[in-house]
């Protein structure tokens, strides 16, 4: 299968499942912009996430990341899975989240805050009360196969 058509909704893509970075707006915006110029190629998920609502992503899957307007605007396969402890996240795997820290504990920083956040609490509920070095995370990493952009179209 070729990518190089790119992402449109009449596209083989548009079978592949979605890939949600964050909630519709600022920072989507930003996370997405951040794939598309291949600065980020990396992301962390609270392993709670995945309890609940889907399953683990696999390397070898394809995904269609979606921006704020939930158009389909690149695809990503993913290279890397792994299961770890808050506390064991590293400083390669937060720069290559694409976001500009250059800090583990400023990575950690926002990210507490955002799964502290109204729009986490209200899909996790409690299972966000404690966030700690023990709270399992989900690092994955992905490739951008393809980009599209449906602002255009």
């Amino acid at each position: 299968m070729s990518y190089a058509s790119g992402v449109g909704e009449d596209s083989d893509d548009a079978r592949l499942p979605i890939a949600e970075f964050a909630f519709p707006g600022p920072l989507r915006d930003r996370l997405v912009d951040a794939i598309l110029r291949g600065e980020k190629v990396s992301t962390t998920s609270l392993a709670a996430e995945y309890e609940l609502s889907e399953p683990m992503p696999e390397p070898g899957q394809r995904f269609a990341v979606v921006d704020s307007d939930g158009r389909r605007v690149a695809v990503i396969e993913v290279t890397d899975v792994v299961v770890v402890p808050l506390g064991a996240v590293d400083l390669a795997h937060c720069v290559d989240e694409g976001e500009g820290h250059t800090t583990v504990e400023a990575w950690r920083e926002a990210h507490e805050a955002f799964w502290r956040g109204d729009d986490v609490r209200a899909e996790l509920g409690e299972r966000v009360a404690v966030l700690d070095d023990a709270t399992p995370v989900v690092l994955e990493r992905f490739e951008l196969v393809a980009r599209g952009d449906s602002r255009d179209r």
